[in-house]
């Protein structure tokens, strides 16, 4: 594995790729709604209002090959798949929830700093 130094996100640095696929909006929504229990494909697809079948997809993927999800196929007729966090992807659980908590406060800050940015632009 690349040694990196934490304070320079250099390109080719392993633990980038990572941030950037658990940091994804997608991934953290999923993680989230994966919470309490195990779900099929189109019952996370329902409860993520815009994301497309293929975002989806690529997202649980990613999520799988990191060790975050893991897939079950159920051999029902017709065959369905279900998706649930490991104990790993589990360990997210706390900083997600923090990061979350931190947008839902500060969002009416937030949005009162968008306003005046837009208002000097001109937008």
């Amino acid at each position: 594995m690349t040694q990196c130094d934490p304070q320079r996100f250099a390109g080719d640095c392993p633990s980038r790729v990572l941030f950037d696929q658990i940091a994804d909006k997608w991934s953290m929504m999923v993680l989230a709604v994966l919470h309490p229990a195990p779900l099929r494909f189109n019952a996370i697809r329902r409860l993520l209002e815009g994301v497309t079948q293929k975002a989806l997809t690529q997202c649980l993927r990613r999520l799988e090959r990191n060790g975050l999800v893991a897939r079950r196929v159920i051999t029902t007729s017709p065959v369905a798949v279900e998706y649930e966090i490991t104990p790993l992807g589990r360990t997210l659980q706390q900083p997600l929830k923090a990061l979350y908590g931190w947008t839902y406060i500060n969002l009416p800050e937030v949005e009162r700093a968008r306003e005046a940015f837009d208002r000097r632009n001109g937008k």
